[in-house]
């Protein structure tokens, strides 16, 4: 057998038993979130692309549930802060205390905050001072954060899964676009269907308690997330994405009806995940390498937290959904 054959063979082997565990992962995570396959879906390929997530729905769809439900799978460990009007950068990362020891010296002694965990829920992110959300960017991006001039690492894996609520603004401050861009994907909880919603009354209004056990352990998660990267991708997906995300910019003059539209696009950041995100869901449906098919489906929950459309676009009742199947329809 050739090396290059001998290769082919290990990384054929390698998918099947990551993509096994991952399948196993889904069920189990679909035993207690009910007509969410989709949002399920999305939030893994997050979590196998290294990245993080602002999940948008109205209360009530077991996005907290999703998130405990992720960590006791994954083997992570999790942790959830509420944001508040009042909660402050520190309430977060930690602050240093002045300590005493016996012969009466006094120094400094840093005290960790919620923020160092493996997967950190930040419940309705929109409800905190913007000074307070922006404690959460250098973590997501450099996987650490400085206090008083010293570095401090985060866990690793590091994952935040944010949640927003799409209809209750009074009182919240939207996220700023530099904050926006570090979340690898948009996930809309929507309301489950009717036959899901049956199966969640007899589930959760029983005696049953439910519990999940782990699938998938953080080293193997950061594992398969090392695969995630090895997956090679074809030409004509890479020029699917850069036509996508450059054509959703405007100033490129490649398609002047649609720049007109769009007050701000995406940068270099969203094809870097598009390109892993697509990687990350081919794993999981058992394929060696991402299609056009997986940018298409990929294209909008990575796009449009990361865009933003004219007044004129918004006055004419154009909806980002609306421009994201433009953006779209060339690739199909």
């Amino acid at each position: 057998m050739t090396k290059l054959a001998k290769s082919e063979t290990e990384l054929v082997d390698r998918l099947e038993d990551i993509g096994s565990k991952i399948h196993d992962v889904r069920d189990t995570i679909g035993t207690v979130i009910f007509g969410q396959e989709r949002v399920i879906d999305l939030s893994l390929i997050t979590l196998l692309s290294g990245g993080h997530a602002l999940l948008i729905g109205v209360p009530g769809l077991a996005k907290t549930s999703l998130v405990e439900a992720l960590g006791a799978v994954l083997g992570l460990d999790n942790k959830r802060i509420q944001f508040t009007p009042d909660l402050m950068p520190s309430d977060i990362v930690g602050s240093e205390v002045l300590e005493e020891d016996s012969k009466g010296a006094r120094k400094f002694r840093f005290v960790n905050g919620p923020i160092f965990t493996q997967l950190l829920m930040a419940d309705e992110i929109n409800r905190a001072s913007p000074k307070t959300q922006s404690a959460l960017l250098q973590a997501m991006q450099e996987q650490h954060i400085t206090v008083a001039g010293v570095r401090h690492d985060v866990p690793h894996p590091f994952h935040v899964l944010a949640t927003q609520n799409p209809l209750e603004q009074e009182g919240t401050y939207p996220l700023p676009e530099a904050q926006l861009d570090r979340f690898l994907l948009q996930i809309d909880v929507s309301y489950p269907d009717g036959d899901a919603e049956r199966r969640m009354l007899f589930a959760t209004t029983g005696t049953e308690e439910r519990t999940l056990s782990t699938v998938l352990s953080a080293d193997e998660l950061m594992a398969a997330q090392r695969f995630v990267r090895q997956l090679p991708v074809g030409d004509q997906v890479v020029d699917a994405i850069l036509q996508l995300v450059r054509s959703a910019r405007p100033g490129t003059g490649i398609n002047q009806e649609i720049e007109d539209m769009i007050a701000w696009g995406p940068g270099p950041r969203a094809s870097q995940a598009l390109m892993l995100a697509v990687r990350a869901k081919a794993m999981m449906d058992g394929r060696l390498a991402p299609s056009v098919d997986d940018v298409i489906d990929l294209a909008e929950p990575v796009l449009k937290h990361r865009m933003a459309l004219t007044f004129a676009a918004r006055a004419e009742g154009i909806e980002m959904s609306d421009m994201m199947a433009r953006l779209i329809e060339p690739l199909r």
